[in-house]
């Protein structure tokens, strides 16, 4: 039976039961009625089956209403089933206690509206004689009246009516046995018809949500699934209830009908009672079976839900996988390059193994989803057909991924075995150059000495092994799967490269076959020093800057490189190399170079794009987001700085410019003079890095960090990559100096030299600032001091002079250490203090001290006992700051900077002059019979614009130390036997002569405008300063001369010439050094620019350099043997001491333009 049928087959029976077609009327409708009893359905039957209905005695019978009894009889009439109300009903009217007339109602009643078939009317006639005679006689007259189909027996006992129906089926009020009790009689008719009722509107229920879930239609998407299945899952569990419900009140029901049997097992149940216990089992057992079929329904639908929720997460899961296999794909694709380099090949190779853990985990959950599937299809999904297709692509898409994933890693792996193998042959032919290059020439004139070089080489070629390319053709074979026109060009690059060193071995190993077959005779060379001989170009910048250095000393007119090329040994046979040879050289020294600056400029390029990529961008993803602490938050711009800017400027501008000069990398300098100004971005980079370095040091340790360097597989942390812009731009002027050494005498080396003072002048510039920016203490704004043009560290000394009496502050013997900034509108006097840290934070800071208004300042270019001093003073040396550089060159240059800026205010105030008008002009006292000139040139006929087109060149070595000029302007000069290096400034005012010969002053002074208007108006129409030396600076000494130490500073200790004796042994590490040991006897000559000394021991008579610290620790506390004034002194002790020069000057109207 089907899940409907059993449904209908409920409908029928408990429409059966209420009879729910003919009479829509149950007990609960009309309860009242039937309690009253005037009729019932006693349960009894006749001999042929028909129901017995008892009317009882009912005095107020004929009160009834017609509706009362038309609804009883009809219900009646409708309890017992339909095959005994077919065979027609029995009424026993008891009459017994009442007269003719009542019996003549009822029997009226029943005939006119009896609703059932009759069978048999049966009459209990009244007892009493009267009644009973006037029943007999009336009935037999109006009989007819009653129009009744069926008979009427009029009886006048209960034995009468025991010969009709049977005692076992009449009541105990008719004689019988039956015990009937009416209220239970209607309690159970409630029930039943109640509990048909609510089967028949479970089943209804049941029947209606049954076709809803059959004609449901499967949703698309998960959540609508899922929504539905819940949906129904709950509408089942509220159906099951409502089942359950009704099954208890049907097993109540029937444990109420089975109560009398229960409690009396001999009981006999009437008929009525019987079909009532039967009607309640059967609805009881169709509701069982409809229960079943209602939960194999389910199963199958709620299974059929479950499969579509799960057909919807396969499909959604399968979308999602597919997708990422997409991008999968996509992204190996990219790894299509094979990097320019081994690093960058290496870093390619870095990051596909690192996508690869990706890639492996998007195939295992593809994999895992095609697993699933093949689980659903074995449970016999019913989308069988959707599912298989989806999990075979799956299949099939992960094995072309994997498929591409290995290709990927063996043409990386390919293209990086080529890449080590060009960068080996690449160093190798580099060795063998550097080899070539650094045999020592004088060693190899011997027989012996051109064997060993001979052998070296052969030795050197014989070790070749895996580091020299073969066959071209072979390589293309080989690695034709990684062959790209960059590998192409590479690899002829380094094939020629290679042949060149080849053919350079090949010209070197036949001169040294000559040299070493060659039999010389023993001849004394006539030549320089061996260290002149030796042509060294070693890898070491510093070291090469040492031969530089080495070369110009010893012959400072000529190249060195050129000089070592062409050395001679008396015989022209004996040349070891030929000036081709030498242009050979140079040539591969300078492309060695240039493959120097650009590799290392692409592996710059590919650290930045690192660092930006693995760093800065991942700042921006969301999934490691939480792993930023809070200061690190919207700080990317403080932490990177503009590195961004300086990427893209290398990769898109720089790096494609300087690839052009491959070929000529001698006029490299112009790629650098035409981006110069691009690349003072750097300045920008290094003004912020103090605050990136701070930002670093707060979050180095955190999680966000070390993810990152994590991926990247990097061994140095973020803030070693941060340094690389300040290293890079740091490393230019190391190659540009290199470049420049292989390059003179070339086209481009005026280029050359032009880009590395360019280069110079912004690391400078960047220096400065960065210097500038450590200034603490100062209350101004340093930007209104206009332009930074110098800065530098010196030893000063300050004197002040109060009335005649000339004051030394705190009578400091030693000097104080400042920081000088030299601004274009005032000087500042910085203390230098050295700050405890790390990184940045370790720069040192400057306290601020003083300042002097360059509108109210004069120089002295040179000051008594150092010709590394000069003087600063204002207020007509009411002030004074005796200033020492640490060189003198450094002094040079600050004299003119400060001399530069002197004119240009002169200037200003000269154009100033002569807007304002004759009018306006200060006059100065009237000069005497002639003009002194104060131009420190010989010829003193030049005018002051011929001496700024000289850029005030200092004067030559044989200016006179003084002169003593007249009142009247003749002077005598002094004697030319004392000389001095003293330099003396042209005066910014440009006299011209007027007679007499210039005078030569041992000390010009330059002054401000300002001092020369309070000069004025103090009138120098009085006696002329005196300029003399001794007399301004008596009780002074050279910084030489031991000290007291200064109450603010400690300077450190200064060596000077002189001569110690060594208190410890020293061994060279150099040739150019000089080995001592303890007790000789050494003198100390000059020192030089790189802070090492020239040395000449007096025990062997060797000479040789050793740096400023070794020789501090070697001489220890030894005291010179001589006095301490410097061998170079200024011989400012042979100034005249009575000498003077009386100074003059004019009017600014007389100053010519």
């Amino acid at each position: 039976m089907t899940y409907t049928e059993r449904y209908n087959v409920i409908f029928r029976d408990s429409d059966e039961i209420m009879q729910l077609e003919s009479s829509p009327l149950r007990a609960a409708d009309i309860t009242p009625d039937l309690k009253k009893q005037f009729a019932f359905l006693s349960g009894g039957r006749g001999d042929n089956g028909s129901p017995i209905i008892v009317f009882p005695e009912f005095p107020a019978f004929g009160e009834i209403t017609d509706r009362e009894f038309h609804n009883v009889l009809t219900y009646l009439t409708s309890v017992p089933s339909l095959s005994s109300t077919g065979v027609g009903f029995i009424l026993v009217i008891d009459r017994r206690q009442d007269r003719w007339a009542a019996v003549k109602g009822t029997l009226l009643r029943i005939a006119g509206s009896f609703p059932g078939n009759l069978q048999l009317v049966l009459v209990l006639r009244p007892t009493t004689l009267l009644q009973r005679t006037l029943s007999d006689i009336l009935f037999k007259f109006n009989k007819d009246e009653f129009k009744m189909k069926v008979p009427v027996i009029m009886l006048s006992s209960i034995t009468e009516l025991h010969s009709y129906i049977d005692r076992t089926q009449l009541t105990q009020e008719l004689g019988g046995m039956q015990e009937y009790c009416h209220e239970k009689w209607i309690s159970h008719r409630t029930a039943i018809e109640g509990f048909a009722l609510m089967v028949k509107k479970t089943a209804q229920t049941l029947q209606s949500f049954g076709t809803e879930l059959a004609e449901t239609e499967l949703p698309n998407e998960i959540q609508a699934t899922t929504i539905l299945l819940s949906t129904h899952t709950n509408k089942k569990d509220k159906m099951k209830e409502d089942l359950l419900v009704a099954l208890g009140q049907g097993s109540r029901l029937l444990e109420s009908i089975n109560e009398p049997v229960v409690r009396d097992p001999d009981h006999n149940m009437n008929q009525d009672e019987l079909e009532n216990l039967a009607t309640v089992q059967r609805l009881l057992s169709q509701l069982d079976e409809t229960e079943r079929a209602f939960d194999e329904f389910w199963v199958r639908h709620q299974t059929k839900l479950e499969q579509c929720l799960q057909l919807r997460h396969f499909e959604h899961n399968y979308r999602e996988v597919r997708a990422l296999l997409d991008q999968v794909s996509e992204k190996l694709a990219t790894f299509s390059e094979v990097g320019i380099s081994p690093a960058h090949a290496d870093h390619i190779f870095s990051e596909l193994t690192t996508y690869e853990e990706r890639v492996c985990e998007m195939l295992g959950r593809a994999l895992t989803l095609s697993r699933e599937g093949d689980e659903l299809i074995q449970n016999s999904h019913y989308a069988e057909d959707s599912i298989q297709p989806k999990c075979s692509e799956l299949r099939a898409v992960c094995e072309n991924v994997s498929c591409s994933l290995r290709a990927k890693k063996d043409h990386l792996l390919k293209a990086m075995e080529l890449h080590h193998c060009l960068e080996r042959a690449s160093k190798w032919v580099d060795d063998g150059i550097y080899l070539l290059a650094s045999q020592p020439v004088d060693k190899c004139q011997s027989h012996e000495g051109a064997e060993l070089a001979l052998q070296e080489l052969e030795r050197y070629l014989d070790n070749a092994g895996q580091n020299q390319l073969t066959d071209p053709s072979t390589i293309w074979r080989e690695y034709e799967a990684v062959i790209n026109q960059q590998f192409k060009e590479q690899v002829e690059r380094i094939f020629q490269k290679q042949a060149s060193m080849q053919e350079m071995f090949d010209k070197r190993r036949v001169s040294l076959k000559k040299l070493a077959a060659k039999q010389t005779r023993p001849v004394q060379p006539v030549a320089p020093r061996p260290e002149a001989f030796i042509k060294s170009p070693l890898s070491s910048p510093a070291h090469r800057a040492q031969q530089e250095k080495n070369c110009s000393e010893m012959d400072p007119g000529n190249n060195c490189e050129k000089g070592n090329g062409q050395l001679q040994n008396g015989d022209s046979n004996s040349r070891h190399a030929s000036l081709s040879e030498e242009e050979e050289n140079l040539a591969v020294l300078r492309r060695h170079v240039m493959n120097e600056l650009l590799e290392t400029e692409r592996a710059y390029v590919e650290e930045l794009l690192c660092v930006l990529q693995g760093y800065a961008s991942e700042m921006d993803n969301p999934a490691i987001s939480h792993l930023i602490p809070a200061p690190l938050q919207n700080k990317k711009e403080v932490l990177f700085g503009n590195m961004p800017e300086i990427y893209h400027f290398h990769k898109r501008t720089f790096l494609r410019e300087l690839e052009q000069y491959t070929n000529c990398p001698e006029l490299v300098g112009r790629c650098f003079l035409e981006r110069m100004t691009d690349l003072q971005i750097y300045e920008k980079y290094c003004h912020n890095k103090p605050r990136s370095e701070s930002l670093w040091r707060q979050c180095s340790d955190c999680a966000f960090f070390q993810e990152c360097q994590k991926k990247l597989e990097h061994k140095l942390g973020l803030d070693s990559y941060l340094l690389k812009p300040v290293q890079r731009i740091t490393k230019y002027q190391l190659l540009l100096k290199e470049m420049l050494k292989y390059s003179k005498g070339c086209e481009g080396a005026n280029d050359l030299q032009e880009a590395l003072t360019s280069i110079l002048g912004i690391l400078k510039a960047v220096n400065d600032s960065m210097h500038l920016i450590a200034i603490t203490g100062y209350e101004g704004n340093l930007s209104e001091l206009g332009k930074l043009l110098m800065q530098g560290s010196f030893s000063v000394w300050t004197e002040h002079k109060k009335g005649h009496a000339k004051v030394k502050d705190l009578a400091r013997f030693k000097p104080m250490q400042r920081h000088l900034f030299l601004h274009e509108k005032a000087l500042l006097f910085c203390k230098r203090r050295e700050e405890n840290g790390e990184g940045y934070e370790k720069a040192p800071s400057y306290s601020f001290k003083q300042s002097l208004n360059m509108s109210a300042v004069g120089i002295t270019e040179n000051a008594k006992g150092d010709n590394k001093k000069f003087e600063i003073w204002c207020n007509s040396r009411e002030e004074v700051y005796i200033v020492q550089a640490p060189t003198t060159e450094v002094k040079t240059t600050w004299v003119n900077e400060i001399r530069k800026v002197l004119t240009t205010q002169l200037e200003a105030c000269r154009e100033a002059s002569q807007q304002r008008g004759p009018d306006q002009v200060f006059q100065f006292p009237p000069v005497s019979s002639g003009t002194v000139s104060l131009s420190p040139f010989k010829t003193g006929q030049k005018s002051f614009k011929k001496g700024e087109e000289r850029k005030a060149e200092p004067c030559s070595p044989d200016v006179n130390s003084s002169s003593s000029p007249k009142p009247t302007g003749k002077g005598s000069p002094t004697s030319p036997d004392h000389k001095t290096k003293r330099q003396s400034d042209p005066t910014p005012f440009g006299f011209k002569d007027a007679g007499p010969p210039p005078l030569h002053l041992s000390r010009a002074r330059w002054f401000s405008t300002s001092s020369l208007l309070q000069t004025k108006l103090r009138g120098w129409n009085k006696a002329s300063l005196s300029l003399d030396a001794s007399e301004e600076h008596d009780g002074y000494s050279s910084a030489e001369d031991p000290l007291n130490s200064d109450p603010e500073d400690d300077s450190s200790k200064k060596l000077c010439a002189g001569k110690y004796t060594v208190m410890s042994d020293y061994e060279k590490g150099s040739a150019q050094e000089l080995s001592v040991k303890s007790g000789d006897m050494v003198q100390l000559v000059k020192e030089g620019d790189d802070g090492q000394w020239f040395v000449r021991n007096l025990s062997t008579t060797k000479e040789g350099w050793i740096a400023a610290a070794n020789l501090i620790t070697l001489i220890g506390k030894s005291k010179s043997c001589q006095s301490l004034t410097s061998s170079e002194g200024s011989g400012s002790g042979n100034l005249s001491t009575s000498s003077s020069c009386s100074e003059t000057y004019t009017s600014f109207s007389d100053i010519k333009p």
